[in-house]
């Protein structure tokens, strides 16, 4: 694999779990990344009462949107003379620049519900519904880069197959995988675990890094991938 696609895989799930974490501890419980634990904190914000339900439903339709949005505009950008690719992930870089300005801004938020925090959500999932968008496009046969509950588990029956000495053929594929999928999970546990140290830290403010890390990976996309 090439070293600007390995590094650029990895600032991605890096990224990913930092603002997933920090949007979690800053919005009410809002998963940013990932539309899935939304289904399990709606229905828990509605039998306990508690804030957030609004948004953590406005958040599926808004991650769907942005995707079949970017999707369609990938077909108009070389027409305009833009590299497919690397204007997705600017695009992203913006809008994660543009969220953290209302995070820091907006300062903490006591209820989720509030417009301020839901248009803050909102900005911070369309980003990350830019970047799963374009992994899946562009960067397919690389782990994911937000969900890892699939990584984990090929990981695992990646790790069954060498200890039980599967076929070459099969450990040609597995062994290679394994490193990769393993690279992704720890670059996204990472950016869990700095998410949550900096925003107990530094409260909102925390969120001026991920477009900073998100930054290089525009570089980084600068050879068109196919």
């Amino acid at each position: 694999m090439p070293r600007n696609v390995l590094l650029l895989s990895l600032l991605m799930s890096l990224n990913a779990g930092f603002v997933d974490t920090a949007g979690f501890l800053a919005l009410q419980g809002l998963f940013t990344a990932h539309v899935t634990g939304n289904f399990v904190t709606f229905g828990a914000a509605m039998v306990l009462g508690t804030s957030g339900g609004l948004a953590k439903l406005l958040a599926l339709p808004v991650f769907c949107f942005v995707v079949v949005v970017t999707r369609i505009l990938s077909f108009y950008l070389p027409a305009m003379g833009l590299p497919i690719f690397r204007s997705m992930l600017a695009l992203k870089t913006i809008l994660l620049a543009v969220g953290g300005a209302c995070a820091v801004y907006f300062g903490l938020f006591t209820q989720g519900d509030n417009w301020q925090a839901i248009c803050t959500g909102m900005i911070l999932v369309a980003a990350m519904a830019i970047q799963n968008a374009a992994h899946r496009i562009h960067m397919g046969t690389e782990p994911p880069s937000t969900l890892m509950t699939g990584t984990t588990t090929q990981i695992m029956i990646d790790v069954a197959d060498v200890f039980r000495g599967a076929p070459a053929s099969v450990l040609t594929v597995a062994r290679p995988r394994l490193g990769k999928m393993a690279a992704s999970v720890a670059a996204f546990a990472l950016g869990c675990a700095a998410g949550a140290c900096l925003y107990a830290k530094f409260g909102t403010w925390c969120f001026i890094l991920p477009p900073l890390i998100a930054l290089p990976a525009v570089f980084l996309a600068a050879a068109e991938p196919k």
